[in-house]
């Protein structure tokens, strides 16, 4: 039922689940997920999957072993009889992705609107891949959670990565997963609305705030992040779910960024991209938070105010929030709307430059601020030289914290 006054629905009955999967090149994966899927305890569910990949690779002879792969994927999936499976074919012959239209963020947005247009208002859209492990009961503790909160726009799942066997692999995705956790936890610290992690293994959304958003913006790469950010800038997020995801850890570069590209850059060492960047920096960011109300009457120069300038090319880049906001909690909003997730992170990597310093020193300092020290490590903290088990604790250490974070505080 809708309610008239938040724009938003109550559950009065059990929603049907729509599982959103993309699946390209996953001859290793799919059957694993298939797998966990059949054996979920909530049955009210249906999978939509959207086997793709550009029309030109059929005439990419370094494309031929995808092309196979993808053909036996859609083998599969029609073989599969335990659950109900719908198939969006994108990768056969002449049904393929042509121009601009192409990777994950188009198959998400395709398997979405699909869904979208025919599921019932109150029922879920669940965003996984196929590389992804969960419990038993991850389908159906999402209704649940959503009962909880169902104002909410979306469930941005907890995650944890499975550390491969692969030691190069699995330093790079320690290293990927210490920054992600660092940097959430700050944005956390700071009270910032964006305090949030984008997965798109780890995401779900009900029907009427994907309606409400006007469904997924497609990317090559990062349309979670996009996604979620636009969610949250609609209501707020769910940082927390009783039941956890766990993608796989691999080199992959099917998409421009996010973890596989990550680890392939960080693995040969470059990890430029994702710096641990100074505590002090999110200060910064949370100084201009504490003078937002303040700025409803007159914009106060901060680092992140003169960003803005120089970003916008605009003198004063609140003067429009300013004119027109009726009050100066609508203003404030505003000013967070503009300095959004994605300025955020603008700012920070801008600011990285102007530091001195190692990500090792900044993470240690963090951690020691923390009360935690990186035991038995002293000064030779290194992500490169430390052994897998030292890195890991550092993960888990991070991982607690940041699950503590999400439970006593599941709304951002």
């Amino acid at each position: 039922m809708l309610n008239s006054e938040s724009n938003s629905w109550v559950l009065t009955e059990t929603p049907h689940i729509y599982v959103a999967l993309p699946v390209m090149d996953e001859p290793e994966w799919l059957p694993v997920i298939l797998h966990a899927i059949g054996r979920q305890t909530f049955r009210n569910f249906t999978i939509v999957t959207c086997v793709n990949q550009p029309d030109s690779w059929w005439s990419d002879p370094a494309k031929a072993a995808v092309c196979q792969h993808n053909s036996g994927s859609l083998s599969m999936l029609a073989a599969e009889s335990g659950f109900k499976v719908e198939v969006i074919d994108r990768s056969s012959w002449g049904a393929g992705w042509t121009g601009k239209m192409h990777g994950v963020g188009w198959a998400r947005k395709t398997l979405m609107d699909h869904i979208s247009q025919k599921a019932n208002p109150t029922d879920i859209i669940l965003s996984l891949d196929a590389d992804t492990r969960f419990a038993e009961d991850y389908f159906g503790s999402l209704p649940e959670t959503l009962s909880v909160h169902p104002k909410a726009t979306a469930i941005s799942t907890p995650y944890y990565h499975d550390l491969p066997e692969d030691q190069d692999a699995a330093r790079a995705i320690l290293r990927y997963e210490i920054y992600m956790r660092y940097y959430f936890l700050n944005l956390w610290r700071i009270r910032s609305p964006y305090a949030f992690t984008a997965l798109g293994s780890a995401m779900a959304v009900p029907v009427w705030a994907y309606r409400k958003v006007g469904g997924m913006t497609p990317k090559l790469s990062g349309e979670d992040f996009y996604f979620l950010q636009k969610l949250k800038k609609a209501g707020h997020l769910i940082n927390w779910n009783r039941v956890s995801v766990f993608p796989a850890a691999r080199f992959s570069s099917r998409v421009f960024f996010g973890t596989g590209p990550a680890m392939i850059r960080g693995a040969a060492g470059d990890w430029t991209s994702y710096p641990i960047y100074s505590f002090r920096l999110f200060d910064e960011i949370a100084e201009t938070y504490r003078l937002f109300p303040e700025m409803y009457r007159q914009t106060v120069a901060t680092s992140v105010i003169r960003f803005l300038q120089d970003t916008t090319g605009r003198e004063d880049p609140l003067s429009t929030l300013r004119k027109n906001a009726n009050e100066a909690s609508q203003f404030v909003r505003a000013c967070h709307e503009k300095f959004d997730g994605l300025r955020i992170l603008q700012y920070l990597k801008r600011r990285h430059q102007e530091e001195k310093g190692t990500d090792e020193d900044r993470l240690r300092e963090w951690l020691k601020d923390k009360g935690y020290e990186i035991r038995d490590m002293g000064n030779k903290f290194s992500f490169a030289e430390n052994s897998i088990e030292e890195l890991d604790q550092v993960r888990n250490f991070l991982s607690q914290e940041e699950n503590r974070v999400r439970k006593e505080n599941p709304l951002c």
